[in-house]
């Protein structure tokens, strides 16, 4: 039986749907919860792929928060080994630092429902093609990756280009997050941190209105995501490529 390394990093911000899937799959989960546990060591060599969720932090946190430092050389040493690495907004960002590319502070945040816009390549990826058209999709985040050099640009929204990436054939980076569920969705909205920071974003719509667009548009992302992540998971089962790096110091 396979086995799934995920890096959580606040309870806030679990796998979501993304978890039955996983389990469903046969694989198992070993989550490090590095809220809980910030001095983890896990060891990637065992394990088959690697999720990285999103949190409140970003990649320049890393002097008062050394496990993002961990998660890079992580990120890094499963690139090298071949295997499978997807990264969820935050996750996406650090896994975009590993490759090279900036993570810059946006003027806006997105937060809520935004329509994701596929680009050419993205409709013809295996993992993310089944987001096809102007799918709305849920976004949370301050912070933005850049496209890393060497990969593949996927989707973008109109406020902001870099949503999604693939470099080599089976490491992924999301803006947004594909894992909500309508509960999910809701404890973000009531969560006191992130209820702050929308109200403090300066955007135009509220959590009243984030919440009539959960229904209206969460079961069309479900199901999109369910493929999506079955694509990516198709990619722990296969044999694995080993890829060369430049050496980089993650402090």
């Amino acid at each position: 039986m396979s086995r799934i390394l995920v890096f959580q990093h606040v309870a806030a911000e679990p796998l979501g749907t993304l978890d039955p899937l996983i389990r469903r799959r046969g694989h198992r989960i070993r989550f490090v919860n590095f809220e809980r546990e910030p001095d983890a060591q896990p060891n990637v060599d065992r394990y088959r792929g690697l999720v990285v969720l999103g949190g409140p932090m970003n990649v320049d946190d890393r002097a008062h928060r050394p496990h993002l430092r961990t998660e890079l050389l992580a990120i890094e040493r499963m690139l090298r080994q071949g295997k499978p690495v997807l990264g969820i907004c935050l996750g996406a960002q650090l896994l975009a630092h590993v490759l090279g590319a900036g993570v810059t502070r946006r003027e806006q945040p997105e937060i809520g429902w935004y329509p994701l816009h596929v680009t050419d390549a993205g409709r013809e990826d295996p993992v993310l093609a089944p987001l096809q058209a102007a799918a709305p999709v849920f976004q949370w985040h301050r912070y933005q990756f850049e496209v890393p050099g060497e990969a593949v640009h996927l989707a973008r929204t109109e406020t902001c280009e870099p949503q999604a990436f693939r470099w080599g054939e089976n490491a992924y980076g999301f803006q947004f997050h594909l894992e909500m569920d309508q509960p999910l969705v809701e404890r973000w909205l009531h969560n006191p941190h992130y209820r702050e920071e929308l109200l403090a974003s300066g955007l135009p719509h509220d959590a009243r209105a984030i919440q009539a667009q959960t229904r209206q548009h969460i079961a069309a992302m479900q199901a999109s995501a369910g493929a999506v992540f079955n694509n990516f998971l198709d990619l722990v089962g296969r044999p694995q490529k080993l890829y060369t790096l430049p050496t980089r110091e993650f402090f």
